[in-house]
């Protein structure tokens, strides 16, 4: 395990009620209703907040490989996440998919961008040998 030398930031959240309850983030700037997935509950399940949270940060990984690359990304690069919540021998599993949108940007730098931040991204690192992860250019 990786031990960190500088803590640049740390998310500081407290969730009470588990599925059916809700989050708040120690300065108020999150503040959600959270329901099970498939549920009429109203907020949102924490499949989809990860799934927010990774392609928030899988994009700032692109921008860094960029940046190393001399590569310009279009200001409408998008990543579209969906995050499985399933079951396999009796026991809870995730499994994701990235679908990354860059219009314009040549499909060989568009796919060593994607390599590079699935390489570097925390979330990617944090997934990797865990979560069964696709991620496709589109």
């Amino acid at each position: 395990m990786t031990k960190l030398e500088h803590v640049l930031y740390t998310g500081k959240t407290r969730t009470t009620g588990g599925r059916e309850g809700a989050s708040r983030s120690n300065d108020g700037r999150l503040d959600i209703k959270l329901s099970s997935p498939g549920t009429k509950g109203g907020g949102t399940n924490p499949e989809q907040l990860f799934g927010a949270g990774w392609s928030a940060c899988f994009i700032g990984a692109m921008h860094l490989a960029a940046a190393r690359m001399e590569a310009v990304l279009p200001p409408d690069l998008a990543v579209a996440a969906e995050v499985d919540l399933g079951t396999a021998d009796g026991a809870y599993f995730l499994q994701a998919r990235l679908y990354v949108s860059a219009p314009g940007l040549a499909p060989e730098i568009a796919q060593a961008l994607v390599n590079e931040a699935h390489r570097t991204c925390p979330y990617s690192k944090a997934t990797r040998g865990n979560v069964d992860v696709t991620i496709t250019l589109v």
